[in-house]
């Protein structure tokens, strides 16, 4: 159960915030917090949320730039969700954190379709009861995610000083996270198509900078859209590690936020979606009389998005020890590469 009753979410408004109150929190907290506008709008209507000590509880109550609003957040429900034994690869444990590298194929958080065998579900056993509560319900803290067909690396609190702490930093992005991905076509400074694309730019060392708001699709609830006005500020950096023909790389990602789907749509935003990605990457094939024809089926055969959380670096948020991660490239992937490599050297 939780280590404390309740807990505090400290907001403090930055610039050019949405006029109401509940819509300005909404923006601000961190998705790790996982409350919705709707959740936040029922918090604020309880006395929930207070501004120099004294409960707001008018949704619709204008906001200020340097505001700083408090979110008392209940003590953690026990939750229905079922302790399995799910083998796990562990980087590191101990009272406060784990570090996991996960497959491809498991899904963190139970949800409609999936309301077992997920990463939630083998913690549940692991931990043998001892959670964080964060979130409003007794469960592993899970203080990031990646995606069902991603694979690497997610650390997770088991206590709530960790969680507070891992989610602290998060919020600050001072997490240091990079991912390999597996690209259509190659990003480079020497494209003037990239350098025509609304929130891109080029930094020393022909670093792709990709810089815009993310939110929902209006009409695809599933998927993430590029904005440029509202939704959540959101930044990614990509360089090329190696070029096969032209036509494919594999490139280091790396993260300055951290939002739903951010790589895969960032990508595909700038031309260069993930080999496999169904969602962003859409039915691009490489061109066999430029790579062969064994390595453009091979991709288009990739059963999942190309992508992988390969390291995590943090600071341990109750010894302040500097902790870092790498996870090897998965063997399906290292295989893929594999051939795409043998296809590029071939005359």
């Amino acid at each position: 159960m939780s280590d404390i009753a309740s807990h505090l979410l400290r907001i403090e408004i930055g610039d050019n915030p949405a006029e109401r109150l509940d819509k300005a929190l909404a923006a601000l907290v961190p998705e790790e917090a996982a409350l919705s506008r709707s959740r936040l709008a029922k918090l604020i209507a309880e006395g929930a949320v207070t501004k120099d000590g004294a409960a707001v509880t008018d949704i619709k109550a204008k906001v200020a730039a340097g505001e700083i609003y408090e979110i008392t957040l209940a003590a953690p429900r026990a939750v229905e969700t079922a302790a399995q034994d799910i083998p796990l690869s562990v980087l590191w444990e101990d009272d406060d954190l784990i570090v996991i590298d996960k497959p491809a194929g498991l899904v963190v958080h139970p949800a409609p379709g999936s309301e077992d065998g997920t990463l939630v579900n083998a913690l549940l056993h692991h931990f043998g009861g001892r959670l964080s509560g964060i979130g409003g319900e007794a469960r592993p803290g899970i203080v990031h995610r990646i995606d069902k067909e991603t694979s690497g690396l997610l650390v997770v609190a088991k206590s709530d000083r960790a969680h507070h702490g891992l989610a602290h930093q998060f919020e600050k992005h001072t997490v240091h996270r990079h991912y390999s991905a597996l690209v259509y076509g190659l990003p480079s400074a020497a494209d003037p198509r990239l350098r025509g694309i609304r929130g891109v730019n080029f930094e020393a060392g022909n670093i792709l900078k990709i810089t815009s708001q993310l939110a929902r699709h209006p009409t695809d609830r599933q998927r993430q859209a590029v904005l440029f006005t509202g939704g959540r500020h959101a930044v990614t950096r990509a360089r090329v590690v190696e070029s096969f023909a032209g036509v494919a790389a594999l490139v280091d990602c790396w993260l300055e936020t951290g939002r739903t789907h951010q790589i895969r749509v960032h990508m595909a935003h700038v031309g260069h979606g993930l080999v496999g990605d169904p969602t962003y990457g859409g039915k691009r094939k490489l061109p066999a009389r430029l790579i062969g024809a064994e390595a453009a089926t091979a991709v288009a055969a990739f059963p999942r998005q190309a992508l992988h959380a390969a390291t995590l670096g943090f600071t341990h948020p109750v010894t302040g020890e500097e902790l870092s991660f790498t996870s090897p490239l998965p063997a399906d992937l290292t295989a893929l590469i594999e051939t795409l490599r043998q296809a590029s050297a071939t005359p």
